[in-house]
């Protein structure tokens, strides 16, 4: 009897650890069926039909620059003697900006004035010696014809005649010569007096004082002057991008400085060259913008916006729910898709119109109203936009607008 009793004893465990094991299966046997056997709506989340504004625009780098500016250089060669101006004084057009060591071309005035006396004395000299000869030519004809003279005296007094108006028209030639290097040498003596082309800003200065400047290759630049009032960024539009700008479109832009202010403008150009980098095509467009406050400067590093499209207080959707495309031409409703739509019975299939969209939310122009409600799948992710979207229903991107 004992040794039954404690042969039941050491089986119960074992009977205990197989009840167990075997209810863990079917408990974990249950969670597998079932979870494979749950409503797939579980994987839908309902989201609200909602107003509000949707702008598609496209982004781009740029720089600041001032519209209209001038750089100032010289055009003779010779020591940088003063320069009147600094950099940001404001400057008016035709004052004295800086001046050029003007003795060279003052001593080559001179010679000039000195040699062209000289030749009006010789022509002087030489228009008398003319009206001589012509006299002596003129008696000897009379002469001839009472062959009180030979033909041999007659021809040596129209020769000399000759030579003394050829002497007077090659002075005069050298006169002309004179006169003309005379006014290059006053030309170049004012050059050594720089003025102001334009009115404005005195922005950069890259020569001193003392400095020798070379013009005879190129023209060395002394400074800039540039009118800060009207301010130009130069954009850089991907090639992919730049088919859906056009000028006069309405675009703004941000500092580094001040990523909150917007600054205003339209396109005024798109150049049609493009510049490559790195086998990347950009192209150069440019926007104007007022700067009566000063604010914006040259070379400032600047994210543009250009708005290809805007539409406010509208219906909003995720763009997540134009996952079915209705094959059809385009109208003036706008592209069709099938969406599902969240009914007092039910989901319901439905067709709707979208106008403008973007990578995040779509404008809704037919088929939907504002608090009714769709399906949307993955809804952790579009979480986070609704109630995005709830506190701003402004939606933007970084790219082309979905065409």
């Amino acid at each position: 009897m004992k040794q039954n009793g404690a042969l039941r004893s050491a089986r119960r465990p074992k009977i205990i650890g197989l009840l167990t094991i075997a209810g863990l299966i079917g408990i974990g046997g249950y969670w597998f069926v079932g979870a494979n056997q749950r409503p797939q709506n579980e994987h839908f989340r309902s989201i609200t039909v909602a107003h509000g504004t949707i702008e598609a625009f496209i982004t781009a780098q740029g720089k600041l620059e001032p519209k209209e500016y001038v750089d100032v250089g010289t055009q003779v060669s010779g020591q940088l003697k003063h320069i009147h101006v600094d950099i940001g004084d404001t400057v008016r057009k035709g004052q004295l900006l800086a001046e050029i060591d003007p003795r060279v071309y003052q001593a080559q005035v001179q010679a000039n004035e000195a040699r062209l006396k000289s030749l009006k004395a010789q022509l002087h000299e030489q228009k008398a010696q003319t009206r001589l000869a012509e006299q002596k030519l003129k008696r000897n004809q009379n002469l001839i014809a009472a062959r009180a003279i030979s033909q041999q005296v007659l021809q040596e007094s129209e020769a000399e005649a000759a030579v003394a108006q050829a002497r007077v028209g090659a002075t005069r030639a050298q006169i002309e010569e004179v006169e003309s290097n005379l006014r290059g040498n006053r030309t170049n003596l004012e050059f050594t007096k720089i003025h102001a082309p334009m009115a404005g800003t005195v922005t950069t200065m890259p020569a001193r004082e003392g400095q020798t400047l070379n013009a005879n290759q190129t023209a060395p630049l002394i400074l800039q002057i540039a009118n800060l009032d009207t301010m130009t960024v130069r954009a850089q539009v991907a090639e992919a991008d730049v088919m859906h700008l056009q000028e006069g479109m309405p675009a703004y832009f941000t500092t580094l400085g001040n990523s909150e202010r917007r600054w205003q403008g339209t396109v005024r150009q798109i150049l049609p060259s493009p510049e490559i980098l790195n086998d990347v095509v950009l192209y150069h467009v440019l926007i104007d913008v007022k700067n009566e406050e000063r604010q914006l400067m040259t070379g400032m590093t600047t994210q543009v916006f250009f708005t290809v499209g805007k539409a406010e207080n509208v219906p909003l959707i995720p763009a997540e729910a134009l996952s079915q495309r209705v094959p059809q031409e385009d109208n003036d409703q706008g592209k069709a898709y099938r969406v599902q739509v969240l009914t007092a019975s039910g989901a319901q299939e439905r067709l709707i119109h979208i106008a403008l969209q973007t990578h995040m939310q779509a404008h809704v122009t037919a088929g939907l109203s504002q608090g009714e409600r769709i399906l949307l799948k993955r809804p952790q992710r579009f979480e986070v936009q609704e109630n995005a979207a709830r506190r701003d229903n402004t939606t933007r991107f970084r790219r082309g607008p979905q065409l």
